[in-house]
């Protein structure tokens, strides 16, 4: 399977225009400034953690594991993202998602263990 990489997509550089920030801006973006951005930019991941979970509990798993999911999709797919992170696929947006998820199918909320989220 061939992979795309990030740097090679089409009109990534206007992207990182509009979502990094400028030089001499004050304020960092928040974590959850740059999900919301990496979701709208990448609406394909959401639709594939709902897939991947509803097979797992398919599969009667009794817990499911954002970590383990994200890994899926970094492994299955090798699906180019956008947005200013070095990573295709951040670790930090994981209870974002998580919590989405839950929002999105309330029934799933007892097979994901979600924490207070910290100060951004």
């Amino acid at each position: 399977m061939t992979t795309a990489l990030q740097e090679h997509l089409p009109g990534l550089e206007t992207v990182r225009c509009i979502i990094q920030p400028q030089a001499g801006t004050a304020r960092q973006q928040t974590i959850q400034e740059r999900f919301e951005q990496f979701h709208a930019l990448n609406p394909w991941v959401l639709a594939d953690l709902e897939r991947l979970t509803a097979d797992c509990l398919d599969s009667k798993f009794r817990r499911v594991s954002l970590g383990m999911l994200f890994e899926l999709i970094r492994y299955s797919y090798g699906r180019a993202t956008l947005g200013s992170d070095d990573f295709a696929l951040n670790n930090d947006y994981r209870s974002r998602y998580a919590r989405l998820l839950i929002e999105q199918h309330p029934e799933w909320a007892p097979y994901f263990e979600v924490r207070a989220l910290r100060t951004d």
